[in-house]
């Protein structure tokens, strides 16, 4: 059986992430990124990564996937759009991050990757690939930028001139050549600062995030058992990550609901307001959020930011 050439099996590839239900696919070679190693570099040694201090880890293979696997020749990146048709009511609520309205991402997308790889093999038997969606040291925006998906916006988030921002990223690394997208997306925000000036906490400079002061962070990552005092009045209701940078930025405009049942709303989420979050137990957590991304802060954590909110609100 004659093999398929480059790039033939690269738009194969492309059409089935397609069918799959990817946004956008886009391939590049797999190589060292210097410019991203030196931003990576600084960030970390300035400690704006907060208590992540696992980012610290890994850094080679963070930088040159080829570490991450033998013969790695190829990187596949796609878009996931999650933007819901419909959002939590904003009256008498506290607000989470669109993105854990769902399923857990990681579960539905690696899913997915791995039907792609499956799909991969049968088209050239014998290519050895690995799927990742936030499981592993990757630089998931730096090889969707290099691949042509977007570029990365003062917010830090790779967006999209056609669909805005809110799109997971997952990639695949291969031993098998491919034809590389060439075309950059220039950047186009310009002179707007729009996330820069929403941002509550300060925590944005330009193209530059602040772990330390960034509500997500504080909502999700922190472990401790208070959220500082300091930040009282700030988070805006944010109970579970948030969304302010994206939602201001004017490219979320064109943003189009996703077409995804699981990352659908649920109705139980729907009807919940701020006396039942307050009043939650430990059962209608688990519940609510069984294979939810929300399960990273735990009901604990998930009180902790519902109670730092709620003193603030009396203050």
């Amino acid at each position: 059986m004659k093999k398929p050439d480059q790039k033939y099996l690269s738009d194969l590839i492309k059409t089935k992430a397609k069918a799959l239900g990817f946004y956008s696919c886009g391939i590049s070679k797999a190589t060292h990124l210097p410019e991203d190693a030196e931003h990576l570099s600084k960030w970390l040694q300035d400690g704006k990564h907060a208590e992540m201090t696992y980012m610290e880890n890994h850094f080679e293979k963070r930088t040159d996937p080829r570490k991450l696997m033998e013969g790695t020749k190829s990187v596949i990146s796609v878009l996931f759009n999650y933007y819901p048709e419909k959002q939590l009511p904003d009256q008498n609520n506290y607000k989470i991050s669109k993105y854990a309205y769902g399923t857990d991402y990681h579960f539905v997308l690696k899913k997915k990757l791995k039907d792609l790889i499956t799909f991969i093999n049968t088209e050239e038997p014998g290519v050895n690939a690995r799927a990742f969606v936030d499981s592993a040291p990757v630089l998931d925006r730096a090889w969707a930028a290099k691949s042509g998906l977007g570029w990365i916006g003062k917010n830090t988030c790779l967006i999209t001139k056609e669909q805005g921002s809110y799109f997971f990223i997952g990639e695949i690394i291969t031993d098998q050549e491919l034809d590389y997208d060439k075309k950059v997306v220039p950047n186009h925000c310009g002179g707007c600062s729009r996330c820069i000036d929403a941002c509550p906490t300060n925590a944005l400079k330009e193209y530059t995030l602040d772990s330390n002061k960034c509500i997500s962070n504080w909502t999700i990552e922190y472990k401790g058992k208070e959220i500082p005092e300091k930040f009282e009045g700030n988070f805006r209701d944010w109970i579970f990550g948030c969304d302010i940078c994206q939602d201001v930025c004017p490219w979320n405009r064109l943003s189009e609901p996703h077409n995804e049942p699981e990352f659908k709303l649920s109705d139980q989420l729907l009807k919940i307001t701020k006396p039942e979050w307050e009043k939650l137990t430990e059962e209608r957590f688990s519940e609510i959020f069984k294979n939810s991304p929300v399960k990273r802060t735990g009901y604990k954590g998930l009180k902790r930011n519902i109670r730092f909110l709620s003193s603030s609100n009396l203050t």
